[in-house]
C-alpha cells in the first residue's frame, strides 16, 4: 500500500474526527493509499504537541504556512476556522498539494470561487467533509421532502447551529468552539445580497 502523508492545520474537534478517520479508514476500505499522520499545525505549540502525542502524529508545527511548504506532506487537511479555510487552501493547491477541507468550504460564494480556482489551476484533488450528508436521517428528511410529505420547503436567511454545545462555554465543546456563532469568523453563506437573499 502506498503511503499518503497527512499534514493536519487545526487541534479542535473535528482536527480529532479527521485524525480518528485517517487512522481507521483502511479498517472499512480497500485502498490504495495508507494515511500516514505526518505533521499537525497549531498556534499553541503545548496544544500541537499533546495533540501529536494522543493522535500518533509524528512531528508538529506552529505556522501552518510551514506545514503547507513541507516536501513530505502529500495532503493537506485542514480543519481550522472558516475564517482560514481560503488562505490555507489557496497555498496548498499552489503547493502542489492535496487538499480536504472541512465544511463548509468558505464563508462567502466569493471566497469559494478563489479556492475552486485555485484547486483548478493546480490541477490538484480536493475535497469538501461533508461529514452529515449520508446519515440515515438526513437521507429520511431528502426523502420526506421530495415526496412532498413536509410541504413548501423554504431557505432560512441565516445559518443555525443545531447543536447543544453551542450554548455554553462550559461545555466540552463549548468556549473555543463558539467562534461558530460569529459571523465575521463563521461566514454566513451571504455575499452581502439583499435581506433574505441566499447565495
Amino acid at each position: 500500500m502506498k503511503k499518503l502523508n497527512v499534514g493536519l492545520i487545526g487541534c479542535g474537534f473535528m482536527g480529532r474526527t479527521h485524525s480518528n478517520a485517517s487512522r481507521k479508514v483502511t479498517n472499512f476500505f480497500d485502498l490504495e493509499y495508507q494515511p500516514v499522520l505526518k505533521a499537525v499545525c497549531d498556534i499553541d505549540e503545548a496544544r500541537a504537541k499533546a495533540f501529536a502525542a494522543k493522535w500518533g502524529y509524528e512531528t508538529i508545527e506552529t505556522d501552518w504556512r510551514k506545514l503547507v511548504a513541507r516536501e513530505d506532506i502529500d495532503l493537506v487537511d485542514i480543519t481550522v476556522p472558516n475564517d482560514m479555510h481560503q488562505q490555507v487552501a489557496v497555498a496548498a493547491a499552489k503547493a502542489g498539494k492535496m487538499i480536504l477541507c472541512e465544511k463548509p468550504l468558505a464563508r462567502t460564494a466569493a471566497e469559494g470561487l478563489k479556492m475552486v480556482q485555485a484547486v483548478e489551476k493546480a490541477g490538484v484533488p480536493n475535497l469538501v467533509s461533508y461529514n452529515y450528508r449520508r446519515i440515515p436521517a438526513i437521507t429520511l428528511a431528502k426523502q420526506l421532502i421530495d415526496e412532498g410529505r413536509l410541504g413548501r420547503i423554504s431557505p432560512l436567511p441565516w445559518q443555525m447551529f443545531l447543536q447543544d454545545w453551542t450554548i455554553s462555554k462550559d461545555l466540552p465543546q463549548g468556549g473555543p468552539g463558539l467562534w461558530r456563532l460569529d459571523v465575521k469568523v463563521a461566514g454566513s453563506g451571504r455575499d452581502g445580497g439583499p435581506p433574505g437573499a441566499l447565495h
